[in-house]
């Protein structure tokens, strides 16, 4: 099954429990994929891309599954 609820920077902290301004600088420094939307100049991600990158990310300890 597809998860396409899109997350924000808000609900990507959340799930990699960091706060949203780090997850601004992981975007800034190219280590978040492409947003998969983008409304109002504000950029969203799918939740399965969110957990895609969060899987192949190095030095990922099996954080949080949901």
């Amino acid at each position: 099954m597809t998860d396409r609820r899109l997350w924000s920077y808000k609900e990507i902290a959340a799930h990699i429990r960091v706060q949203p301004d780090t997850v601004r600088s992981y975007r800034k420094h190219g280590l978040l994929p492409p947003p998969d939307h983008v409304e109002s100049g504000k950029p969203y991600w799918y939740a399965d891309t969110v957990r895609a990158w969060v899987a192949s990310r190095p030095g990922n300890r099996a954080r949080r599954a949901d």
